[in-house]
């Protein structure tokens, strides 16, 4: 492999824009991405911000159908970092939970757990019911990491775009990359310690 790949998933969830700042890392980061955008999330992605599916695949290196099951990504034999789903669905993620994997995304999240790379959801769903805890303490049993786009306040963020690149970044953190507009307690933020002993 003469460049780290990894597998960016967007569904059709709420959030379109986190995966699309996902490949833009990925860019920046010299990562090279392989976009695997499912029917769903085309309508969200042209709902929520007017682009179309080609405008998200003009962002990634490589687009894979979300229908061709039979694309590197459905062997572990092909390598890559890992894989983040940006936004995740309740239905994808229960896909992936299941084994069921009649299509490429959850066949290449199932690929990434068995080969025991890092897959990172981004599940974008709430109130949640106790169906969707049961199924997300499954996958953290599995070995995904369910990280939830919260945002960080204690970064100050200005923007909505700003509290985005956020939780990308954090993200991003769990296959041990480090991408520059995160903004870091104790780095680039003073701890609250620091903050208390000058008001002392």
């Amino acid at each position: 492999m003469s460049q780290a790949r990894l597998v960016v998933g967007i569904t059709g969830a709420s959030g379109s824009i986190y995966g699309l700042r996902t490949l833009d890392a990925c860019r920046e980061l010299g990562l090279e991405s392989h976009l695997v955008l499912t029917r769903a999330g085309a309508l969200t992605l042209q709902q929520e911000t007017g682009l179309s599916a080609a405008d998200a695949a003009a962002r990634a290196d490589v687009v894979h159908k979300a229908g061709d099951i039979g694309a590197p990504l459905s062997s572990g034999s092909y390598r890559t970092l890992g894989m983040i789903v940006a936004p995740c669905s309740v239905k994808s993620m229960s896909e992936i939970a299941t084994g069921v994997t009649g299509s490429l995304l959850p066949r290449a999240a199932d690929v990434t757990l068995k080969e025991r790379r890092t897959l990172v959801l981004m599940v974008r769903e709430t109130p949640l019911h106790l169906g969707h805890l049961r199924t997300m303490a499954a996958l953290a049993e599995m070995g995904a990491a369910i990280v939830p786009p919260v945002p960080a306040f204690y970064a100050k963020p200005a923007s909505i775009a700003e509290m985005v690149d956020q939780s990308v970044g954090r993200a991003l953190d769990l296959f041990g990359l480090d991408w520059k507009p995160v903004k870091r307690w104790g780095e680039d933020l003073p701890p609250l310690g620091a903050a208390l002993k000058d008001e002392a």
